[in-house]
């Protein structure tokens, strides 16, 4: 592509750099050469060529910050012709813990009571920032209700390798369930002690590889699990899904608080099942609206989005085949994939700004 520039002597790398160090990433309200974003600059005869390296592959203003580049090199007197490439280098917090962190960043799906569709939401952004190009991880640990291998397609783990459990894989994502570790239908009747065990286990006994994110779902609540988990390894943050009511705020409030309590910032909330698009293409609002995106403003944490229902939905989590990957071009799909590039936006402020790096691994033990 070229690119109308002013003749003369070719720009020198110390000029292009000065410009590019003008272009700031809006989510990260830095430079892109403090945050070493621009990667091979060369420069030949005015024809200038670099890698913009992304902190996420599901980055949600790609092409606003390609386009800001790309017109602070051609002002640079010289310039001829500018060739930019893109990639992504997911950034992570603080790796302190009880145990190593199977992840760059490990994101925490929960919600204050069941039934607001919270597997569905960490499946699918599980699913599509592994479309993007992510190395993903999925730990199914609702000990209550493991959904996410129906969910997922999945009926059993790998032959261990050794003493370590080996995950799953579904559209290119790691999967771990602690209900593939029963027999179908076995209620799993665990205490605190157990709990913590199991939660230890699945993190630091599975052959996770590194990862960009680790995906969690959570059970409903605020009990040992979720204080398990943040006792172990740093996380990341805490992602908060409710239903547009009050009853469903309420509840899912606690789950917010929660993790303020144990110093775990929030990437924001998600409102699930919004609204149900009739047939004269109007929408209704079956449980209320606007629930979660007051939730976001009281807490003063980020509004992720609205989704709405859809059958599609339902019929992808029964058969194991996520909406976006079945139906991507469908509303439901479309909300579920900006949704998922807001969250990831909010995770790169978060590891970059490493709000886990003072935290000791065991202050939340009097919890």
């Amino acid at each position: 592509m070229k690119d109308p520039a002013p003749g003369g002597k070719s720009p020198t790398i110390e000029q292009l750099r000065a410009a590019l160090g003008k272009v700031e990433d809006p989510e990260l309200h830095k430079d892109l050469i403090t945050l070493n974003m621009i990667r091979d600059l060369k420069v030949e005869d005015g024809r200038v060529s670099f890698t913009l390296v992304l902190t996420t592959p599901a980055c949600p203003l790609r092409d606003r910050i390609a386009a800001d580049a790309r017109e602070a090199v051609r002002s640079v007197p010289g310039v001829k012709e500018v060739q930019v490439s893109m990639d992504a280098a997911v950034p992570g917090g603080s790796q302190r813990g009880q145990i190593q962190s199977p992840a760059r960043n490990i994101v925490a799906v929960a919600s204050g009571k069941g039934g607001v569709g919270k597997s569905t939401i960490a499946v699918n952004l599980a699913v599509y920032l592994a479309q993007k190009g992510s190395c993903v991880g999925l730990l199914d640990a609702d000990i209550y209700g493991p959904n996410v291998p129906r969910m997922m397609g999945i009926s059993q783990l790998p032959a261990p390798d050794g003493e370590r459990i080996v995950p799953a894989d579904a559209f290119g994502v790691k999967v771990v369930s602690v209900g593939l570790m029963v027999e179908p239908g076995q209620p799993l009747i665990w205490r605190g002690p157990m709990l913590h065990s199991a939660i230890r286990q699945l993190l630091a006994d599975v052959e996770w590889g590194m990862l960009d994110y680790l995906i969690v779902d959570l059970p409903p609540g605020t009990g040992d699990v979720q204080i398990s988990l943040c006792q172990l390894i740093p996380v990341t943050g805490g992602l908060i899904v409710t239903l547009p009511q009050q009853v469903s705020r309420d509840d899912a409030l606690r789950g917010l608080e929660m993790f303020r309590m144990v110093k775990v910032p929030i990437i924001g909330v998600v409102e699930n099942m919004s609204y149900w698009t009739g047939p004269d293409g109007k929408p209704v609002d079956l449980f209320g609206h606007g629930g979660g995106k007051q939730l976001a403003e009281e807490a003063g944490v980020a509004f992720l989005g609205e989704i709405p229902i859809d059958p599609t939905v339902r019929i992808g989590g029964d058969s194991g085949k996520p909406v976006v990957v079945t139906s991507p071009e469908s509303p439901v799909a479309i909300a579920l994939i900006q949704m998922a590039e807001k969250a990831a936006a909010r995770i790169s402020v978060l590891a970059v700004e490493q709000p886990t790096a003072n935290r000791q691994p065991d202050q939340y033990s009097e919890l």
